[in-house]
C-alpha cells in the first residue's frame, strides 16, 4: 500500500453562514468560527493500493467540500 496526501489551501473552501460544530458529546454551536469563514484548508491521508485509487477519493473529497484537490504520493520509508 502506498500513502497519498490529498489536501487544499487554506481560502479554497468557503464555509457557509449556516455551518455548526457538532462536538463529540452532541453539543451544537451554531457558526462557530465566523472570523475563519474563508480560510479553511485541510487534508486527508490515505493508504491505498495504486495512485488511481487515491485519485477516486480525491474525487469524493472534492464534491463533499466543494473544490478542487491536490493528490501527491508520500515518499516511502525505507525502514518500513
Amino acid at each position: 500500500m502506498t500513502r497519498y496526501l490529498i489536501s487544499f489551501d487554506d481560502g479554497a473552501m468557503t464555509v457557509p453562514e449556516e455551518a455548526s460544530l457538532v462536538a463529540t458529546d452532541g453539543t451544537v454551536t451554531d457558526n462557530p468560527y465566523p472570523e475563519s469563514k474563508e480560510r479553511l484548508g485541510g487534508f486527508s491521508v490515505v493508504d491505498v493500493a495504486s495512485r488511481d485509487e487515491a485519485l477516486k477519493w480525491a474525487a469524493k473529497i472534492a464534491v463533499a467540500c466543494r473544490c478542487a484537490q491536490e493528490v501527491r504520493e508520500f515518499v516511502p520509508d525505507p525502514t518500513v
